[in-house]
Protein backbone atom coordinates (compact mmCIF):
# COMPACT_ATOMS: atom_id res chain seq x y z
CA UNK A 1 0.00 0.00 0.00
CA UNK A 2 1.25 3.66 -1.01
CA UNK A 3 2.23 5.90 1.85
CA UNK A 4 -0.56 8.38 0.31
CA UNK A 5 -3.18 5.43 0.46
CA UNK A 6 -4.69 4.71 3.34
CA UNK A 7 -7.48 1.97 4.35
CA UNK A 8 -11.17 3.09 4.53
CA UNK A 9 -11.87 2.29 8.06
CA UNK A 10 -8.76 3.64 9.26
CA UNK A 11 -9.68 6.82 7.19
CA UNK A 12 -13.15 6.80 8.66
CA UNK A 13 -11.96 6.20 12.01
CA UNK A 14 -9.06 8.96 12.09
CA UNK A 15 -11.70 11.70 11.23
CA UNK A 16 -13.60 11.38 14.60
CA UNK A 17 -16.47 9.97 12.13
CA UNK A 18 -16.65 6.61 14.43
CA UNK A 19 -14.28 3.41 15.96
CA UNK A 20 -12.57 1.55 13.08
CA UNK A 21 -15.15 -1.59 13.85
CA UNK A 22 -18.29 0.61 13.76
CA UNK A 23 -16.69 2.02 10.13
CA UNK A 24 -16.44 -1.57 9.00
CA UNK A 25 -20.16 -2.15 9.94
CA UNK A 26 -21.08 1.31 8.16
CA UNK A 27 -19.25 -0.24 4.43
CA UNK A 28 -20.78 -3.46 4.86
CA UNK A 29 -24.17 -1.91 5.52
CA UNK A 30 -23.14 0.20 2.34
CA UNK A 31 -23.81 3.36 3.79
CA UNK A 32 -19.94 4.39 2.51
CA UNK A 33 -19.27 5.79 -0.83
CA UNK A 34 -15.59 6.85 -2.24
CA UNK A 35 -15.89 9.11 -5.48
CA UNK A 36 -19.91 8.09 -5.82
CA UNK A 37 -19.28 4.31 -5.61
CA UNK A 38 -19.83 1.55 -2.87
CA UNK A 39 -16.83 0.38 -1.84
CA UNK A 40 -15.71 -2.93 -0.18
CA UNK A 41 -14.13 -4.15 3.15
CA UNK A 42 -10.57 -3.17 3.16
CA UNK A 43 -10.68 -0.54 0.23
CA UNK A 44 -7.77 2.00 0.00
CA UNK A 45 -8.60 5.98 -0.04
CA UNK A 46 -6.07 7.94 -1.79
CA UNK A 47 -5.19 11.93 -1.68
CA UNK A 48 -7.98 13.29 -3.30
CA UNK A 49 -10.52 10.65 -3.40
CA UNK A 50 -14.29 11.42 -1.73
CA UNK A 51 -15.37 9.63 0.84
CA UNK A 52 -19.22 9.99 2.63
CA UNK A 53 -21.15 8.30 4.86
CA UNK A 54 -24.79 8.45 5.01
CA UNK A 55 -24.07 11.40 1.85
CA UNK A 56 -22.12 13.69 4.20
CA UNK A 57 -18.20 13.99 3.64
CA UNK A 58 -16.01 12.89 5.54
CA UNK A 59 -12.95 15.25 5.98
CA UNK A 60 -9.15 13.79 5.94
CA UNK A 61 -7.66 14.31 9.97
CA UNK A 62 -5.25 16.94 10.39
CA UNK A 63 -1.55 14.69 10.57
CA UNK A 64 -0.37 15.87 14.32
CA UNK A 65 -3.96 15.17 14.87
CA UNK A 66 -3.92 18.64 16.92
CA UNK A 67 -8.06 18.89 16.43
CA UNK A 68 -8.72 15.55 18.29
CA UNK A 69 -11.12 15.42 21.69
CA UNK A 70 -9.84 12.99 24.96
CA UNK A 71 -12.97 13.29 27.49
CA UNK A 72 -13.03 11.61 30.81
CA UNK A 73 -16.81 11.45 32.38
CA UNK A 74 -18.49 10.31 35.03
CA UNK A 75 -21.20 8.63 33.67
CA UNK A 76 -24.75 8.30 35.77
CA UNK A 77 -26.48 5.07 35.91
CA UNK A 78 -29.11 4.90 33.02
CA UNK A 79 -26.82 6.57 30.62
CA UNK A 80 -26.77 4.32 27.71
CA UNK A 81 -23.15 3.97 25.83
CA UNK A 82 -23.78 4.40 22.60
CA UNK A 83 -23.76 7.12 19.54
CA UNK A 84 -27.02 5.84 17.74
CA UNK A 85 -29.00 9.40 18.30
CA UNK A 86 -32.25 7.12 18.35
CA UNK A 87 -31.71 5.65 21.91
CA UNK A 88 -33.14 7.43 24.73
CA UNK A 89 -30.44 8.95 27.18
CA UNK A 90 -27.43 8.04 25.18
CA UNK A 91 -24.06 8.84 25.93
CA UNK A 92 -23.42 11.45 23.48
CA UNK A 93 -26.06 13.61 23.94
CA UNK A 94 -25.90 13.36 27.66
CA UNK A 95 -22.59 15.31 27.19
CA UNK A 96 -23.89 17.24 24.47
CA UNK A 97 -19.78 18.35 23.43
CA UNK A 98 -20.23 20.28 19.88
CA UNK A 99 -17.57 18.03 18.49
CA UNK A 100 -18.89 14.16 17.26
CA UNK A 101 -17.61 11.86 19.75
CA UNK A 102 -17.99 8.26 21.00
CA UNK A 103 -17.15 6.44 23.99
CA UNK A 104 -14.16 3.65 24.60
CA UNK A 105 -15.28 0.69 25.44
CA UNK A 106 -18.61 0.60 27.49
CA UNK A 107 -19.81 0.99 30.65
CA UNK A 108 -23.76 -0.88 31.25
CA UNK A 109 -26.35 1.67 31.83
CA UNK A 110 -27.29 0.44 35.26
CA UNK A 111 -23.90 1.11 36.18
CA UNK A 112 -21.73 4.53 37.05
CA UNK A 113 -18.00 5.55 36.77
CA UNK A 114 -15.41 6.50 34.65
CA UNK A 115 -15.21 6.35 30.86
CA UNK A 116 -13.49 7.95 27.60
CA UNK A 117 -15.07 9.51 25.03
CA UNK A 118 -12.88 10.90 22.24
CA UNK A 119 -12.86 11.93 18.39
CA UNK A 120 -9.56 9.44 17.51
CA UNK A 121 -10.64 6.66 16.52
CA UNK A 122 -7.04 5.01 16.08
CA UNK A 123 -6.64 5.40 20.08
CA UNK A 124 -9.77 4.05 20.87
CA UNK A 125 -8.82 0.34 18.88
CA UNK A 126 -5.38 0.42 21.01
CA UNK A 127 -6.61 0.56 24.00
CA UNK A 128 -9.51 -2.29 23.17
CA UNK A 129 -6.62 -4.65 22.88
CA UNK A 130 -6.53 -7.18 24.99
CA UNK A 131 -2.88 -8.32 25.40
CA UNK A 132 -2.55 -4.65 26.72
CA UNK A 133 -4.02 -5.52 30.18
CA UNK A 134 -4.93 -2.31 31.24
CA UNK A 135 -6.31 -1.73 34.88
CA UNK A 136 -9.56 -1.16 35.38
CA UNK A 137 -11.13 -0.57 38.88
CA UNK A 138 -14.24 -1.03 40.59
CA UNK A 139 -16.21 -0.52 43.77
CA UNK A 140 -19.12 -2.97 44.26
CA UNK A 141 -22.18 -3.45 46.56
CA UNK A 142 -23.78 -6.62 46.60
CA UNK A 143 -27.11 -7.91 48.58
CA UNK A 144 -25.46 -9.94 51.26
CA UNK A 145 -22.14 -10.30 53.42
CA UNK A 146 -19.34 -10.54 51.89
CA UNK A 147 -17.86 -14.48 52.58
CA UNK A 148 -14.10 -15.24 52.67
CA UNK A 149 -15.23 -17.79 50.30
CA UNK A 150 -16.49 -15.12 47.95
CA UNK A 151 -12.97 -12.79 47.73
CA UNK A 152 -11.12 -16.17 47.02
CA UNK A 153 -13.22 -17.50 43.92
CA UNK A 154 -13.65 -14.16 42.71
CA UNK A 155 -9.85 -13.40 42.73
CA UNK A 156 -9.01 -16.38 41.37
CA UNK A 157 -11.77 -16.70 38.09
CA UNK A 158 -15.26 -17.90 37.37
CA UNK A 159 -16.81 -19.51 34.44
CA UNK A 160 -19.08 -17.12 32.84
CA UNK A 161 -19.86 -16.78 28.98
CA UNK A 162 -18.07 -19.72 28.19
CA UNK A 163 -14.87 -19.05 29.59
CA UNK A 164 -12.71 -18.58 33.14
CA UNK A 165 -12.85 -14.68 33.97
CA UNK A 166 -8.20 -13.61 34.50
CA UNK A 167 -7.56 -13.66 38.32
CA UNK A 168 -8.05 -10.25 39.60
CA UNK A 169 -7.24 -8.30 43.27
CA UNK A 170 -9.84 -7.93 45.11
CA UNK A 171 -10.48 -6.30 48.34
CA UNK A 172 -12.82 -5.92 50.82
CA UNK A 173 -14.37 -2.37 51.61
CA UNK A 174 -17.08 -2.88 54.01
CA UNK A 175 -19.42 -5.82 54.83
CA UNK A 176 -21.66 -5.65 51.69
CA UNK A 177 -18.94 -4.12 49.24
CA UNK A 178 -15.95 -4.42 47.63
CA UNK A 179 -13.15 -3.12 44.97
CA UNK A 180 -11.77 -5.27 42.10
CA UNK A 181 -9.29 -4.82 39.78
CA UNK A 182 -10.27 -6.15 36.35
CA UNK A 183 -8.17 -6.38 32.95
CA UNK A 184 -10.88 -7.81 31.22
CA UNK A 185 -13.91 -6.44 29.78
CA UNK A 186 -16.55 -8.94 28.95
CA UNK A 187 -19.83 -8.56 28.71
CA UNK A 188 -21.73 -7.80 32.08
CA UNK A 189 -18.56 -9.30 33.78
CA UNK A 190 -18.88 -8.33 37.36
CA UNK A 191 -22.63 -8.58 37.68
CA UNK A 192 -22.05 -12.24 35.90
CA UNK A 193 -19.37 -13.46 38.42
CA UNK A 194 -21.29 -12.18 41.27
CA UNK A 195 -24.30 -13.53 40.11
CA UNK A 196 -22.87 -16.95 39.66
CA UNK A 197 -21.19 -17.16 43.28
CA UNK A 198 -25.09 -16.35 44.10
CA UNK A 199 -24.69 -12.35 45.02
CA UNK A 200 -26.55 -9.63 43.24
CA UNK A 201 -24.96 -6.22 42.45
CA UNK A 202 -26.75 -3.17 43.86
CA UNK A 203 -24.23 -0.37 42.93
CA UNK A 204 -21.32 -0.51 40.34
CA UNK A 205 -19.03 2.27 39.93
CA UNK A 206 -15.78 2.43 37.94
CA UNK A 207 -12.87 4.30 39.66
CA UNK A 208 -10.20 3.92 37.73
CA UNK A 209 -9.00 2.96 34.29
CA UNK A 210 -5.32 2.61 33.64
CA UNK A 211 -3.75 5.82 35.42
CA UNK A 212 -6.78 8.12 35.67
CA UNK A 213 -8.66 7.99 38.44
CA UNK A 214 -12.61 9.49 38.42
CA UNK A 215 -11.00 11.86 41.62
CA UNK A 216 -13.28 14.97 42.53
CA UNK A 217 -15.35 14.47 39.41
CA UNK A 218 -19.29 14.94 39.87
CA UNK A 219 -21.64 12.38 38.40
CA UNK A 220 -22.74 13.53 34.99
CA UNK A 221 -19.41 16.14 35.14
CA UNK A 222 -16.78 15.45 32.10
CA UNK A 223 -13.41 16.94 31.51
CA UNK A 224 -10.46 17.31 28.86
CA UNK A 225 -8.18 14.37 29.82
CA UNK A 226 -4.57 16.15 30.88
CA UNK A 227 -1.32 15.91 28.37
CA UNK A 228 0.10 14.10 30.98
CA UNK A 229 -2.80 11.35 31.28
CA UNK A 230 -2.44 11.28 27.68
CA UNK A 231 0.97 11.18 27.08
CA UNK A 232 0.75 8.20 29.85
CA UNK A 233 -2.44 6.24 27.97
CA UNK A 234 -0.24 6.83 24.23
CA UNK A 235 2.46 4.96 26.07
CA UNK A 236 0.71 1.90 27.63
CA UNK A 237 -0.94 1.44 24.24
CA UNK A 238 2.12 1.94 22.19
CA UNK A 239 2.84 -1.65 21.41
CA UNK A 240 -0.63 -2.59 20.71
CA UNK A 241 -1.32 -5.24 17.76
CA UNK A 242 -3.53 -4.17 15.42
CA UNK A 243 -5.99 -6.71 16.09
CA UNK A 244 -8.71 -5.58 18.36
CA UNK A 245 -10.98 -7.67 20.91
CA UNK A 246 -14.33 -9.11 19.74
CA UNK A 247 -16.57 -7.93 22.98
CA UNK A 248 -19.71 -9.26 21.34
CA UNK A 249 -21.48 -11.33 23.92
CA UNK A 250 -21.40 -15.22 23.23
CA UNK A 251 -24.09 -17.48 23.52
CA UNK A 252 -25.10 -18.71 26.86
CA UNK A 253 -25.50 -22.11 27.47
CA UNK A 254 -28.90 -23.31 28.65
CA UNK A 255 -27.99 -25.84 31.19
CA UNK A 256 -27.75 -25.40 34.80
CA UNK A 257 -24.54 -27.23 35.52
CA UNK A 258 -22.01 -25.93 37.64
CA UNK A 259 -19.30 -26.11 34.67
CA UNK A 260 -19.74 -24.35 31.73
CA UNK A 261 -17.05 -26.46 29.89
CA UNK A 262 -17.48 -29.07 27.26
CA UNK A 263 -14.92 -31.83 25.67
CA UNK A 264 -13.62 -30.48 22.33
CA UNK A 265 -12.08 -33.66 19.76
CA UNK A 266 -9.07 -32.01 17.80
CA UNK A 267 -10.83 -33.54 14.26
CA UNK A 268 -7.54 -33.41 12.49
CA UNK A 269 -6.01 -36.03 14.91
CA UNK A 270 -9.01 -38.33 13.99
CA UNK A 271 -8.50 -41.77 11.32
CA UNK A 272 -11.21 -44.31 10.50
CA UNK A 273 -10.82 -47.81 10.68
CA UNK A 274 -12.69 -50.55 9.99
CA UNK A 275 -13.10 -52.98 12.02
CA UNK A 276 -14.93 -56.90 11.16
CA UNK A 277 -17.19 -58.62 13.68
CA UNK A 278 -18.31 -62.14 13.47
CA UNK A 279 -22.20 -62.67 14.41
CA UNK A 280 -23.43 -65.86 13.58
CA UNK A 281 -22.37 -66.78 10.03
CA UNK A 282 -22.45 -63.69 8.61
CA UNK A 283 -19.77 -61.02 8.72
CA UNK A 284 -20.77 -57.41 9.23
CA UNK A 285 -18.40 -53.92 9.50
CA UNK A 286 -18.21 -51.72 11.43
CA UNK A 287 -16.42 -48.28 11.49
CA UNK A 288 -14.57 -47.74 14.43
CA UNK A 289 -13.49 -44.25 15.46
CA UNK A 290 -9.85 -44.18 17.19
CA UNK A 291 -7.72 -41.46 18.07
CA UNK A 292 -3.84 -40.97 16.51
CA UNK A 293 -1.69 -40.58 19.59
Amino acid sequence: MSQDQKRLNKYISDSGFCSRREADKLIEKGRVTINGKVPELGTKVSVGDKVCVNGHVIKEVAKNKSDRIYIAYNKPVGITCTTESHVRGNIVDAIGHKKRIFPIGRLDKPSEGLIFLTSDGDIVNKILRAENAHDKEYIVSVDKPISERFVERMSKGVPILGTITKPCVVTVQGKFSFKIILTQGLNRQIRRMCEYLGYEVQTLKRSRIMSVELGNLKVGEWRYLSDKELAEINGAVAGSSKTAINTAQPKEKTDNTESDFRGKVDTTKLTFTAKKKVSGTSNKKRNKLTLKK
